[in-house]
């Protein structure tokens, strides 16, 4: 655990916290209801932690 980046994963963590709250608050404004409005956001946060695991994956190979 010599190398070990503890910045990585917190930075997938609050970019997949962030891009959930603001789908689901962006959700919400457009009058969808709340419970469909969390599902939206959890499948928004799902896609980008995914996005931002393989872009940190690529780097890591160079």
């Amino acid at each position: 655990m010599k190398r070990y980046n503890f910045v990585r994963p917190l930075l997938l963590i609050a970019t997949a916290l962030l891009t959930r709250s603001l789908v689901t608050n962006l959700c919400m404004m457009f009058g969808m209801n709340p419970e469909a409005a969390g599902n939206v956001g959890f499948i928004a946060m799902i896609i980008a932690a995914i996005a931002f695991y393989a872009n940190i994956a690529r780097k890591r190979q160079r």
